[in-house]
């Protein structure tokens, strides 16, 4: 395939790029760890030693059935091996036992998102996330699914504008903003409209950073990052983009049962208008995959694969 090093990269692609192959995690999770204090605690645990072992994490809730965080912890651990529609279960028991958390319900809706393998936003999951923002009506992760539904029916104007409506409520330093950013950016490029103006009004009204403890553990570039990356000349900005999905490409042959590092690479590849290296890897995904092959193939397909 012919290169172009000539070809602008905007320093939104880079900086998209670099925070999405360092932080690693899809948009839900990154506001689970904001929002779910356990969330935040098996984190710490996965970072300064071993994640917990998913068999302990079982115990705990046939020991304690009736405590909603042993069932939290249990769904996100699930989550985290790409066991959707066990976190979903983990996750519908805690709502039984705690109906109060919009945090719960909102995790209940994503788990059944990736965990479908048909429906891109079955009615369980948009009730679920109904049920959230019945609750707080800003829940973040609610509100962004709910978006999204609205961007599955059709009405890409009214996703774009409740997403915009989100990223002026996110803090700066929120560990899912850069992923909202590209979120908008897709949509209205795929949609043909020019949101340059009202995503800088949005994020120009962001909250200040407050860089929680949750996020502190999900690593990222920086401000100066960022700022350095900026003033890189078009060229260089597009070999740092490549060099950094290279890199992530050879760390999924060590692990190529990380489905959500083959999503990441599949549209970072995208990102960088290489549909044949992203068909590519697409193919090694369900190669590896065969058990998740419809969850793979319906995000591949939402990235216009």
């Amino acid at each position: 395939m012919t290169q172009h090093p000539e070809r602008t990269f905007p320093i939104a692609t880079v900086a998209l790029l670099v925070a999405a192959l360092t932080a690693a995690f899809a948009i839900g999770y990154a506001i689970s760890r904001e929002q779910e204090p356990v969330a935040a605690d098996l984190a710490q645990e996965s970072a300064d030693s071993s994640p917990p072992v998913i068999s302990d994490l079982e115990k705990e809730t046939q020991e304690n059935p009736t405590d909603a965080a042993a069932w939290q912890k249990l769904g996100i651990a699930y989550f985290l091996e790409s066991r959707h529609s066990e976190a979903a279960k983990a996750y519908d028991k805690a709502t039984q036992i705690d109906g109060s958390q919009p945090a719960l319900w909102s995790a209940l809706g994503e788990s059944l998102v990736m965990a479908s393998e048909h429906d891109p936003m079955p009615k369980e999951a948009v009730a679920a996330f109904e049920k959230a923002i019945s609750i707080d009506k800003k829940d973040p992760r609610a509100r962004y699914f709910l978006a999204v539904k609205k961007d599955l029916g059709g009405d890409h104007q009214g996703a774009m504008n409740d997403w915009l409506a989100l990223l002026t409520d996110t803090p700066q330093d929120a560990p899912w903003r850069d992923d909202l950013v590209r979120t908008i950016g897709q949509v209205a490029k795929i949609n043909k409209v020019d949101v340059s103006d009202r995503l800088a009004a949005a994020g120009a009204k962001s909250p200040p950073p407050q860089m929680p403890i949750a996020a502190q553990a999900i690593p990222g570039p920086s401000a100066q990052d960022l700022a350095a990356a900026s003033k890189m000349p078009p060229s260089e900005q597009r070999d740092m983009a490549e060099g950094m999905v290279s890199r992530l490409e050879t760390r999924l042959k060590g692990s190529p049962d990380n489905v959500d590092g083959w999503i990441m690479l599949i549209r970072s590849r995208m990102t960088l208008e290489q549909p044949e290296k992203a068909k590519k890897a697409l193919a090694d995904a369900l190669t590896a995959n065969p058990d998740k092959a419809g969850y793979i193939k319906q995000q591949a397909g939402l990235l216009g694969l």
